[in-house]
């Protein structure tokens, strides 16, 4: 197997964003999220209600991952053989199915030993203690999105390996990279929503509930993957990727103090 291909960090703005846009932006998720804990009046130090939230963020937050080497290499390394035709899609559905179960597996494996974790420390009952830290750090990625912070991000700097395709037919290619990417800390994810989905994993102290999060964060790194079906080329798909990664961060920010706030809200008043 190669050697695992560095990542650099990446430049999290272009230009274009100005800082008084990006401060008005973190500003005003900063407002809406805890406006909205606060009329909602949820109980978000029940398990059930903070697993509920959580799943459109997690879906999101694998969206969001589409942003980095390892997301192009997925989209650019599964694509089906040959000029595009309903017949080399067919072809290529058994690799489609087989990164979808790589998935899967990833996320049984890291939901199932976090929620594991939780459970035998009995996290859940201490939700109302560990809340609000929870939210404060959200915050805190959120404004590390923006550039406002430099918040620590320890990741593991590598991609897939893209020899791979040269050593294994393609559908078991399709398997190891959805089983590799779907356990979300073998390769590099850009953004901090894995953190989130990670952390609420462990606390709220059930396996079930914790391979809930994980499928839904790999349902979203799945999705992208999925457009190889239709008649677009590679080209087209990653210099959007490429043109829109800034903005990509930005929603990830906006996500991350909103939700944060949110909680914060909810918790308080």
């Amino acid at each position: 197997m190669s050697e695992p291909q560095q990542i650099p960090d990446a430049t999290v703005f272009a230009a274009s964003w100005k800082s008084g846009a990006k401060l008005a932006l973190l500003a005003t998720s900063l407002l809406v999220g805890a406006e909205v804990g606060v009329t909602t009046g949820s109980n978000v130090t029940d398990p059930q209600t903070m697993f509920a939230l959580f799943v459109p963020f997690a879906v999101a937050g694998g969206l969001l991952s589409t942003w980095s080497p390892c997301g192009y290499s997925s989209i650019c390394l599964l694509r089906p053989n040959g000029r595009w035709s309903a017949r080399s899609v067919a072809r290529w559905m058994p690799t489609l199915a087989s990164h979808a179960l790589g998935y899967f597996l990833g996320a049984l494996v890291i939901g199932g030993v976090l929620g594991v974790v939780g459970y035998l420390f009995g996290l859940d009952r201490a939700l109302h203690y560990t809340l609000p830290v929870y939210a404060l750090l959200l915050v805190a990625y959120g404004a590390h999105q923006f550039g406002f912070l430099r918040v620590p991000y320890p990741q593991r700097r590598s991609q897939v390996p893209h020899d791979a395709r040269q050593r294994f037919p393609k559908w078991v290619i399709g398997l190891l990279y959805g089983f590799s990417l779907g356990l979300n800390y073998c390769t590099y994810v850009q953004t901090p929503l894995l953190y989130a989905v990670t952390a609420l994993a462990l606390l709220i102290g059930s396996p079930k509930l914790a391979i809930g999060l994980f499928l839904a964060f790999n349902l979203g790194r799945f999705l992208p993957v999925a457009l190889n079906a239709l008649p677009i080329s590679d080209v087209r798909i990653t210099s959007w990727l490429a043109r829109n990664q800034e903005n990509a961060v930005i929603v990830d920010g906006a996500l991350l103090c909103g939700l944060g706030a949110y909680l914060a809200a909810s918790l308080f008043f």
